[in-house]
């Protein structure tokens, strides 16, 4: 019996959506990391080929028992294609994220432009490549899922929020110490960092809630204080930003009498992995 035409349009955009989601998992760290921006100014067209290259040849591998489709491919064919369209799902999450942070400028030319795409393009080939690995479903989980449910509020709530925090520490405090926070924030003006802000909580929903990591069904019925998908989003991002402030002053990027813009700069910069971490640990309990 064939499905319903928007049944497979929501097959395949829970698949595109865990392919973005595996990309920001795995290649956050490398996008807030000044030198794979600065080598790809300087990265020539034949090596900008070979990037590409590995950065296929990785899809290919992992799709053979990973990839970010729920439904494995069953022949050389659809391992091909496969492995295509998560090159181009790398390329455009790569895209969206140097511009979201404005590191894409016209005046550096399309040479730079590309180089620092393509270079990107290969760590985040490789989170769209195990995104179904990152977290998979076992024969158990229906059993957790019962077992969570019955849990208490108060500990269900403490527990993501626990998870939230540690997984946006293990992210921030691997990005706070670093100067790319200074020199992303420098340029940005209050509607990027608006924009940022959106961005995070999108992709906080969609990690947590869209991309059927885990177990979607559990997350959802779940009886905390905040646990509706948008209250937990909510929350979970506030603890993202207040991690990134907490960062940010015990590595002294900022400092009690900074100026209040630069405070708060900063926080959204960070706080961008921090809620990308945040989703990760919240995906693990």
């Amino acid at each position: 019996m064939a499905r319903p035409k928007a049944h497979e349009w929501r097959i395949e955009l829970d698949d595109l959506m865990r392919g973005i989601a595996g990309a920001f998992l795995f290649g956050a760290p490398f996008l807030y990391t000044m030198e794979v921006w600065w080598k790809g100014n300087f990265t020539s067209p034949p090596r900008m080929m070979l990037i590409l290259a590995m950065a296929f040849l990785a899809l290919v591998l992992l799709n053979i028992k990973g990839g970010f489709r729920a439904q494995q491919p069953r022949s050389r064919t659809q391992i091909l294609v496969e492995s295509a369209e998560g090159l181009a799902i790398a390329l455009f999450t790569a895209t969206l994220s140097l511009t979201l942070l404005d590191i894409l400028h016209i005046e550096t030319g399309i040479d730079a432009i590309m180089g620092r795409l393509i270079t990107l393009s290969l760590p985040y080939s490789i989170g769209v490549g195990i995104a179904n690995n990152i977290l998979l479903r076992t024969p158990d989980d229906n059993e957790a899922d019962h077992a969570k449910k019955r849990s208490h509020p108060w500990r269900s709530t403490l527990s993501d929020a626990g998870a939230a925090l540690l997984g946006a520490i293990v992210v921030g405090s691997s990005i706070a110490p670093t100067d790319e926070i200074p020199m992303i924030s420098s340029s940005l003006e209050p509607t990027r960092l608006l924009l940022i802000m959106a961005s995070s909580l999108l992709l906080s929903y969609v990690i947590v809630f869209e991309a059927n990591f885990g177990a979607q069904r559990r997350r959802r019925s779940q009886a905390g204080l905040f646990q509706s998908p948008v209250s937990e989003t909510v929350a979970a991002y506030l603890i993202a930003l207040a991690t990134a402030a907490l960062m940010l002053w015990l590595f002294q990027v900022i400092r009690v009498g900074d100026p209040i813009n630069q405070w708060v700069s900063y926080i959204i910069v960070l706080g961008l992995p921090c809620t990308i971490g945040g989703a990760a640990g919240r995906l693990a309990v």
